[in-house]
């Protein structure tokens, strides 16, 4: 069984190979629709299914066990997550192939590129280096067996999450924030 570094890793591959095909498909005239559709759909939900999972089983084990600065790193992921989030949103409320729809997928393209970067530097390489094999051997069966369960994000909650309130409820602090959810707050980056 892969680790679930390896299963993560091989997403990011097919994320990159997914917005490569919109890419080809942008300079088409005219755009079908129904073809930029057939590509988008199931590369929004897997961004969304996927970040729901990593959020669920790798970063609270990355909290625990990360050594090299796991809780900025996961604060980093976290408000990744949410830019993802709404870029998928601000697509998915636009009418495909419009300037609108591809400025939106853009959005989205930019902020998976810039969490899978960080992800691949810092995250997974601090995970394979501190957890055993066998716990990632293990999350990486949890991982597959979610993701062929929840080949959409039919029944998932996809929502923004507070990542300061995140770590806090994963970690065991008690948390100054009342909500558990905030809707389009962004990435923490810069602050």
């Amino acid at each position: 069984m892969a680790d679930i570094t390896t299963l993560i890793r091989a997403d990011h591959d097919w994320f990159r190979q997914q917005f490569a095909r919109l890419d080809s498909l942008r300079g088409q005239e005219p755009a079908n629709h129904s073809t930029l559709e057939r590509v988008w759909r199931p590369l929004a939900d897997k961004l969304d299914v996927h970040a729901y999972i990593e959020e669920k089983i790798f970063y609270p084990q990355l909290l625990k066990r990360g050594t090299d600065d796991p809780e900025g790193e996961t604060l980093d992921a976290i408000g990744d997550h949410n830019d993802i989030r709404d870029g998928v949103r601000d697509a998915d409320a636009a009418q495909v192939g419009t300037e609108e729809w591809w400025a939106a997928v853009a959005r989205t393209r930019s902020a998976n590129d810039d969490h899978m970067r960080e992800e691949e530097r810092d995250g997974l390489p601090d995970f394979r280096r501190s957890a055993p094999i066998g716990l990632r051997e293990a999350l990486g069966r949890q991982y597959s067996e979610f993701m062929a369960e929840h080949p959409t994000t039919e029944g998932l909650s996809i929502v923004d999450r507070d990542p300061q309130r995140y770590v806090e409820e994963i970690e065991g602090k008690p948390s100054s924030h009342r909500a558990d959810f905030s809707l389009r707050i962004g990435s923490l980056k810069g602050q």
